[in-house]
């Protein structure tokens, strides 16, 4: 009995200040970044809390199984698997998206895209038709729907993984019904994509067509952070040996299914605005605007069909 009572008294009191404190100086001694603000992310996700809760008393204990949960995740993290990864979802344009290792992790200079559609279409009831191209966890399209209520969309990607992970998302955003999902590589599979049956090819298009294509040339990969290079699809990173290989199928692509008023909003690598420009020039179209990130870096270029060579 007395034996007992003596290990309940010595055995480790693990409240928040101690395991936060912890656990930072473990991520940062395993070269992590962003130690601090993931020791801080992953406890709020093992304490089902806000950040504000965390905070307002670092005095609370955690239980045996809460910190073992915490021990396990801060293993994984300092083996550079992403904590969008490790908690399942990532935030984009202030609405949560479920991710996995078989979608790109939504990124916030990609929400440079979302701005670039809302100055164009201030008309937030317009009913307009969006097709997103490679839409991974969905983040664009279904960020694009939430915008528009009355607006409808169609999401393609080659990977069925990635479509189950986007066809959750609208599921959870309350989109299901605005949204149709299909396995295609970009356009290939149009024909049968197309959520409307009419006579009028130009119903059967699309005002807005959104793209994040994987543009990382193929030899830049290596260089990639661990996060990225180890735990993202290379499908969605491999842009070809010249990072355009994808700008140049889509670009051919996008005449056949954007109207002749709408607008391709494409996603853009560092110093690729020239080269790609030059490929959707090729193809008849016209590069109408660019749009930077906050870092200044041309993020996304704004495509309508050139009206004057069509003629």
């Amino acid at each position: 009995m007395l034996a007992r009572k003596l290990e309940q008294e010595v055995k480790p009191q693990y409240n928040v200040k101690t395991v936060l404190y912890s656990g930072a100086i473990a991520l940062q001694r395993g070269h992590i970044r962003t130690a601090s603000l993931d020791a801080r992310i992953l406890l709020q996700h093992v304490l089902h809390i806000t950040r504000e809760q965390l905070l307002a008393d670092d005095k609370v204990v955690l239980t045996d199984q809460q910190h073992d949960a915490y021990q396990v995740l801060i293993a994984q993290r300092l083996k550079h698997k992403p904590v969008s990864q490790l908690i399942g979802q990532r935030e984009f344009f202030g609405r949560a998206f479920s991710v996995t290792e078989d979608t790109l992790d939504p990124r916030p200079d990609s929400e440079t895209l979302i701005e670039a559609v809302l100055g164009k279409y201030k008309d937030r009831e317009r009913a307009l038709r969006i097709l997103d191209l490679g839409t991974g966890t969905g983040c664009l399209l279904l960020t694009l729907l939430a915008e528009y209520p009355n607006a409808s969309g169609v999401g393609v990607d080659i990977s069925e993984a990635a479509l189950a992970v986007a066809g959750a998302n609208a599921q959870k955003l309350g989109l299901g019904q605005q949204v149709v999902f299909e396995q295609s590589r970009w356009c290939e599979k149009m024909s049968q994509m197309t959520t409307e049956k009419s006579d009028n090819d130009s119903l059967s298009k699309f005002d807005i067509v959104i793209s994040n294509p994987p543009y990382i040339p193929t030899g830049d990969i290596a260089a990639l952070e661990p996060e990225v290079r180890c735990h993202e699809p290379l499908l969605a990173l491999d842009g070809g040996e010249d990072g355009m290989y994808c700008y140049r199928d889509i670009m051919q692509q996008l005449p056949s299914v954007l109207k002749d008023d709408g607008v391709a909003v494409i996603e853009i690598g560092f110093a690729q605005q020239h080269k790609v420009t030059a490929i959707a020039q090729k193809q008849g179209l016209c590069v109408s605007d660019v749009k930077y990130d906050l870092g200044g870096i041309a993020r996304c270029l704004v495509i309508s069909p050139d009206i004057k060579q069509q003629n």
